[in-house]
């Protein structure tokens, strides 16, 4: 995902940008009493563990709003049970979600979506999954480096012409059991995106909302600068026409 790209940059990661994939993959569900971000103050929320993706996303949406991250949530970790059996058990208020957890809550009746990265800004406006490679990879394999990248990106197209056979294919490998909550997933989650949205707004959105909760100390300039390659990309985009 796109903070943990950003993330493991910071820290000195050796990696280059060169697309982003779809937006909108990731749910914040809650229960009774909270209706928004706001009202998760005072509530809690179960995570993976302390500096997991999701608790970096609750972090940031939650600063996002003037709430205090550190103060005004209770971050509930459970290294035996999953965060979303903790919100089905009702022992958090709200959880943060990735495909097939959304769907499998939905199909479930259990929570309310109050915040969805496919349709509420400003998380819609930006991609939350980026292509990455190696660099030396990049410079020295530049054909291959774009073969890669457009399997990966008429991939995406696939799953908005075909959803169907996508869904197929994610239960026949084995990466997810139930076909239904895939195939909900692939008609919800934006992925003809890739030619419209700007990858380096994302990366300046996301490195600004890290830099203000303390996770990083990188300038979104810096890592634009010495950490992406658009060239493939721009060129994906003339050949790959809708």
């Amino acid at each position: 995902m796109q903070i943990n790209y950003v993330s493991a940059i910071d820290a000195g990661s050796s990696i280059t940008l060169l697309s982003g994939v779809h937006v909108g993959c990731y749910e914040l569900f809650s229960r009774e009493g909270v209706r928004s971000i706001a009202d998760l103050k005072g509530k809690s929320v179960g995570v993976g563990a302390v500096g997991s993706t999701g608790a970096l996303l609750v972090t940031m949406m939650a600063a996002h709003v003037g709430l205090d991250p550190v103060k005004d949530i209770d971050w509930v970790t459970d290294p035996k049970v999953k965060p979303i059996e903790l919100f089905v058990q009702g022992k958090v208020d709200a959880f943060l979600g990735f495909p097939p957890e959304p769907q499998d809550l939905r199909a479930r009746d259990i929570g309310k979506v109050i915040v969805s990265s496919a349709v509420d800004p400003p998380w819609s406006q930006y991609f939350c999954c980026l292509v990455g490679a190696n660099p030396d990879f990049v410079r020295n394999h530049p054909v291959a480096t774009k073969c890669a990248l457009r399997a990966v990106l008429k991939a995406a197209d696939l799953c908005v012409s075909d959803p169907a056979r996508v869904a197929r294919r994610l239960v026949d490998g084995g990466f997810t059991p139930r076909y239904e909550s895939a195939s909900q997933a692939l008609r919800e989650i934006p992925y003809d995106k890739w030619r419209e949205w700007d990858p380096e707004d994302t990366i300046r959105f996301y490195a600004l909302r890290l830099r203000d909760v303390g996770f990083i100390k990188s300038t979104p300039q810096k890592i634009i600068a010495e950490n992406t390659d658009w060239q493939f990309l721009n060129e994906l985009k003339r050949e790959l026409k809708a």
